[in-house]
């Protein structure tokens, strides 16, 4: 028989684990689905020195298990396994997992989003080792260096701006011989003295020992090959965002996130909430979506409560 829950939180990230602390500590008794891909994007980051409370900064991995073990204290049930499918129409929600099902009155979404990769031969082996998808995130620890940017979009000139608050020299490598990004953002990276632009061009390798030491490159035109000594490289080429499983089950804007409430986290469906990058395609940051996390787990209370509160059906 399968057992009913009050809350089922799918995703293990920043902000799954923060609303599985929340509502385990609210006695809401959270099953955790983390997938087999447990922690989220933070588990292929190196160093965090931007998240509150860790002065020395902290391994992104170390950082999720201390999440973890937090909401395991608590209380919170995990299953380290991926969801197959889900059932939002009607209640109790149904959630299937690893050959069987969960049930549950109330849902948190919490998938995130996967950062786009160029396909690279050696960019797995170097990220977080010079290769990265956020300058935010990673742009202080490369004060003084020279380093590229790829993509020609609003985000791509948004961080090559960016970086070069700490950067010699961005360069901003893009396929084609014009942007795509709107004008205030060219106009602001063309007035930019330190960004350099090297256009009909892509990357077809990242190389060096143990850290990024170069990228090979070809001209699209010509297909002259070429090397260009950088110690950084950011991807900047968009987000997927983790939702495949909740197409025509809840409303998802044009680019695939899920739309929620202004000001909240609440869905079209209600009793399903979603929280983090699944719905935050602005920010993306482990602060912002712990933060949504605690939101999605307050809201998740308080619904609850009026389905207790509710009045008895009369058949």
């Amino acid at each position: 028989m399968t057992e009913r829950h009050d809350v089922i939180i799918i995703g293990s990230g920043p902000a799954g684990l923060t609303a599985a602390i929340y509502t385990a500590r609210a006695n809401l008794h959270p099953l955790v689905i983390e997938g087999i891909q447990a922690g989220g994007q933070l588990m292929l980051t190196t160093d965090v020195e931007n998240y509150p409370g860790f002065p020395d900064g902290i391994i992104g991995p170390d950082l999720m298990a201390k999440f973890r073990e937090q909401a395991q204290r608590f209380g919170a049930e995990f299953v380290t396994a991926d969801v197959d499918e889900v059932d939002f129409s009607g209640s109790p929600f149904r959630v299937s997992v690893g050959g069987h099902e969960e049930t549950a009155r109330s849902i948190i979404i919490s998938t995130g989003a996967q950062a786009r990769m160029l396909g690279l031969p050696n960019e797995h082996d170097l990220l977080g080792h010079g290769v990265s998808t956020c300058a935010t995130c990673d742009g202080f620890f490369f004060r003084g260096h020279n380093i590229a940017v790829v993509g020609g979009g609003d985000s791509a000139l948004e961080e090559a701006n960016f970086l070069t608050k700490f950067a010699d020299k961005v360069t901003l490598v893009h396929r084609r011989k014009e942007l795509r990004a709107s004008k205030i953002m060219q106009d602001r990276a063309f007035a930019n003295p330190k960004i350099e632009f090297l256009w009909n061009t892509t990357v077809t390798d990242v190389t060096g020992d143990s850290r990024l030491e170069r990228m090979q490159l070809r001209d699209v035109e010509t297909g002259a090959e070429s090397e260009l000594e950088v110690t950084g490289l950011f991807v900047a080429i968009g987000h997927d965002p983790n939702t495949k499983l909740f197409v025509d089950k809840i409303a998802l804007d044009a680019n695939g996130y899920i739309e929620t409430v202004p000001g909240s986290t609440a869905t079209s469906v209600p009793g399903v909430f979603a929280a983090g990058d699944v719905q935050d395609h602005r920010y993306r940051q482990a602060i912002t979506a712990a933060g949504s996390g605690c939101m999605a787990a307050l809201e998740t209370e308080r619904y609850l409560e009026t389905l207790d509160d509710a009045p008895a059906t009369v058949e």
